[in-house]
């Protein structure tokens, strides 16, 4: 946790300059406050990784919905307007969310039926913030690539690293997210083509 004691402004040495904060951590006080918060806790990465997701989706012009259990699908992501698509289309997600970058596994995915696993990466900093969407097979061929699927975590079930390589960056390009990725994935071929 970090602890803010900046000086107050009639506390001045020598040249009108600030004594350092008490706390040791020089400098902090300089920092805007949104920079200034370094400790997030699961559920507040878990919300903002969510928040940053559904933004995402909606300016796709996509719909979104919640599920009113958690039995591994955090979101759908949906079209029902006929003018954009010929039928309804859904699509479950199951988001991943990062205060910088994380990657993971679970074979209990596998049983839901045209899942996408959302990675939400760099909650934290959300100018850098980045989404990569998978279908569950499509993870799992990533994790053969990088041969995580050889492990003993992965015979218990899952894999999991918070440290990503270069390797696995390179193998999730494909997937990185935009707007017309996430339509062109969703809506897919149901999508109604204007002439």
């Amino acid at each position: 946790m970090v602890r803010f004691s900046p000086a107050p402004p009639n506390q001045t040495r020598g040249h009108g300059r600030r004594k350092p904060p008490r706390s040791g951590i020089i400098g902090l006080s300089a920092l805007p406050m949104w920079r200034r918060v370094q400790v997030m806790d699961s559920q507040t990465i878990e919300i903002l990784g969510r928040n940053r997701l559904v933004d995402q989706l909606l300016l796709a012009g996509l719909e979104v919905a919640f599920p009113a259990r958690d039995r591994g699908i955090d979101l759908i992501a949906y079209v029902d307007l006929e003018a954009t698509v010929s039928r309804f289309t859904a699509t479950p997600i199951q988001m991943k969310a990062a205060s910088a970058r994380a990657f993971s596994l679970d074979r209990k995915y596998a049983k839901i039926a045209n899942l996408i696993l959302a990675y939400v990466w760099g909650v934290q900093e959300p100018e850098h913030a980045i989404i990569y969407a998978l279908t569950y097979p499509e993870a799992v061929a990533v994790a053969e690539a990088m041969g995580w699927t050889k492990t003993e975590s992965w015979a218990k079930g899952q894999y999991a690293t918070s440290a990503p390589s270069k390797a696995l960056c390179i193998l999730l390009k494909p997937y990185i997210m935009s707007s017309a990725a996430w339509w062109s994935r969703i809506a897919g071929a149901n999508a109604v083509v204007s002439l």
